[in-house]
């Protein structure tokens, strides 16, 4: 899967893709990372890739030129590929679209905007998506694509070396991810739940379901609003919520 980032700082972008898990995955061919420099597409003498928007206003622009120019070239290098702009204002990207994308293996190429956004008539033209990864607002697209990236490229078979790794992660069906304990099995008064300690598999799995509907429960309760209780899901919450309350009663 080929991942492409159009960016006006590819010292940001290269180091990512030479390290961790990402820097593996492109050792061993299982993904192809580039960066294009935005600013190789300029033709002034002043390498511009900004201006002063029209109406006025503060702030700059990203220019059209340069940046029809990369985007252009980059689809030559991956025809197949789609362009995600990166920007507040798209879809908020979740572990499905993760899923989708990674499933659909399809290449992205990615327009990490910077100043005040880019030219309208450049979205509108050869932009294929728009994505953001929060509601919130950045300096650049650069952090959020790598993001984008990084949450795609685990879920590509052999990147994490198990395919069970990623299928309990957190969001991995609408439920946070179970909570993790290593040795020792004592730290400063607190013990590891015994039944982590058993070897009982199914036990084992049980209580990862159980420690699962809790921690979403408390932590992201909206989370349910996405995907509804089964009703062996419905029998858990209720058993500990009696529980809790026998505790509170004691």
């Amino acid at each position: 899967m080929d991942f492409t980032v159009l960016t006006l700082f590819p010292e940001l972008v290269n180091s990512f893709f030479g390290h961790s898990l990402i820097g593996r995955a492109i050792e061993n061919k299982l993904i192809c990372g580039h960066c294009i420099n935005i600013r190789d597409f300029t033709e002034d003498r002043h390498n511009s890739v900004d201006d002063k928007p029209y109406g006025g206003g503060s702030g700059m622009v990203m220019k059209p030129e340069p940046l029809e120019k990369a985007i252009r070239f980059a689809k030559e290098q991956s025809p197949s590929s789609r362009v995600i702009l990166m920007t507040p204002q798209g879809e908020k990207f979740d572990q499905a679209k993760a899923s989708r994308f990674a499933c659909r293996k399809e290449g992205l190429i990615f327009v990490c905007g910077r100043y005040e956004g880019i030219d309208e008539r450049i979205y509108n033209t050869l932009v294929d998506e728009e994505i953001s990864i929060g509601d919130y607002v950045m300096t650049g697209g650069e952090l959020a694509s790598m993001a984008i990236i990084d949450s795609v490229s685990r879920l590509i078979p052999g990147v994490l070396g198990s395919e069970a790794s990623f299928q309990s992660d957190s969001f991995t069906g609408d439920r946070l991810e179970y909570a993790h304990y290593t040795r020792p099995a004592e730290f400063k008064g607190i013990n590891v739940p015994e039944v982590l300690l058993s070897g009982n598999h199914e036990k084992i799995r049980q209580w990862r379901q159980v420690s699962s509907l809790q921690r979403t429960f408390i932590k992201r309760p909206d989370l349910f609003e996405k995907k509804a209780l089964s009703s062996q899901e419905r029998q858990i919450l209720k058993e500990w919520c009696q529980e809790l309350t026998a505790l509170v009663k004691e």
